[in-house]
């Protein structure tokens, strides 16, 4: 019993990690979001391991350069390089910017928002026009891009696991 929460930190820093909790606190509170949203936003694109990916996505929240710079123009940024996403305080500032940007222009319908992360904002409009339900009734079941259906409830599990998990940790 007594190596119990020893035990449970350490499969959690295996099978669901943290890190960077302090940046995370910190935009959650400037944008207005939960902290465990950005968290598992991290986890589903990078599992808190930095890197660039294939298609050219970079850091812990996997933002594309174009992305990066539509964000730079949009809060003002003037000095932005796309190198500066591989800094954690920078790419968590900009993926938390664009999720509260994704969630301001779908109407906080979190799974928009998910799905245009990870499939577009162009997909996600086609999708919403062709399924007759329009923003509101719009549901990951909803969502004809298998890959982006599974990242959405990826997410939205996570955020879960992340809110039992590590509540303190995250503010909450």
């Amino acid at each position: 019993m007594l190596l119990y929460p020893t035990l449970h930190h350490a499969v959690n820093e295996i099978t669901l990690p943290l890190r960077h909790d302090d940046i995370i606190r910190q935009q959650a509170a400037r944008k207005h979001l939960d902290p465990a949203l950005i968290a598992a936003v991290i986890y589903a694109e990078s599992k808190f391991n930095a890197r660039d990916s294939s298609t050219g996505a970079k850091g812990l929240m996997q933002i594309q350069p174009a992305t990066a710079k539509f964000i730079a123009r949009r809060s003002g940024g003037t000095e932005f390089a796309v190198a500066d996403l591989s800094d954690p305080q920078t790419n968590i500032s900009y993926g938390s910017y664009y999720l509260r940007y994704l969630l301001d222009r779908y109407g906080s319908n979190e799974t928009l928002a998910l799905a245009a992360y990870n499939g577009g904002e162009t997909n996600v409009d086609e999708w919403v026009a062709k399924s007759g339900r329009g923003r509101a009734g719009f549901r990951p079941s909803d969502i004809p891009f298998a890959e982006t259906r599974a990242y959405v409830e990826r997410v939205q599990q996570a955020r879960q696991d992340y809110r039992d998990n590590y509540a303190h940790e995250l503010g909450l």
